[in-house]
């Protein structure tokens, strides 16, 4: 791929930032609801908890529908022309390599597990039957912690190169050369 010019690499990075931004932002919310829905329709919630629960995994549809795979596919697309598009390369430095492919994972156990386990969470609630907390739990909090530790991997940049990376790179000569001067002259 081409590499991308100054304007476009900064408006694609612009979205990049803003879409991750946003799944995270998304995966807070779905996990205060399901920590409120959880909270409310425990044991002892009783018919209000139970409302209050049903209303929490509705929200979680709304977000899990509308939001979830849109932002999590534009990011998805956004850094993969970030890493075709840039020197970064997808598969020369491992930072990038592992922000791809954790990204991929979660992009596709976002929109595949996640929304169908806040599908049958909002069903189960609706018929008055139990919801299993754990299933709408864990899934936030193990997207939230990828995402972070892609920030941190985008921050940090750790690792240095792939060995497809180390073999794309020119090789460099052993001793820089200087460009050669001429001796000084004596009769002056």
């Amino acid at each position: 791929m081409q590499r991308l010019s100054r304007p476009v690499r900064r408006a694609t990075l612009f979205v990049h930032v803003s879409a991750a931004a946003s799944w995270l932002g998304t995966s807070l919310c779905l996990l205060a609801l399901a920590v409120t829905g959880t909270a409310a329709g425990g044991t002892a919630g009783g018919a209000a908890g139970g409302a209050t629960a049903t209303g929490s995994y509705r929200a979680m549809k709304v977000f899990g529908d509308w939001l979830l795979a849109p932002v999590s596919l534009l990011t998805l697309t956004t850094g993969l022309i970030l890493s075709l598009g840039t020197h970064w390369g997808l598969a020369r430095h491992r930072w990038v390599y592992t922000k791809f492919w954790l990204t991929l994972v979660t992009t596709a156990a976002s929109i595949f597990a996640f929304r169908a386990t806040i599908d049958s969470a909002v069903s189960a609630s609706g018929a008055g039957q139990h919801v299993d907390p754990v299933d709408l739990l864990i899934p936030p909090c193990v997207s939230l912690s990828a995402y972070l530790f892609m920030t941190a991997l985008s921050v940090l940049k750790p690792w240095g190169l792939t060995r497809r990376g180390r073999k794309a790179r020119p090789s460099r000569p052993s001793s820089p050369s200087q460009p050669s001067r001429p001796a000084p002259s004596e009769a002056r």
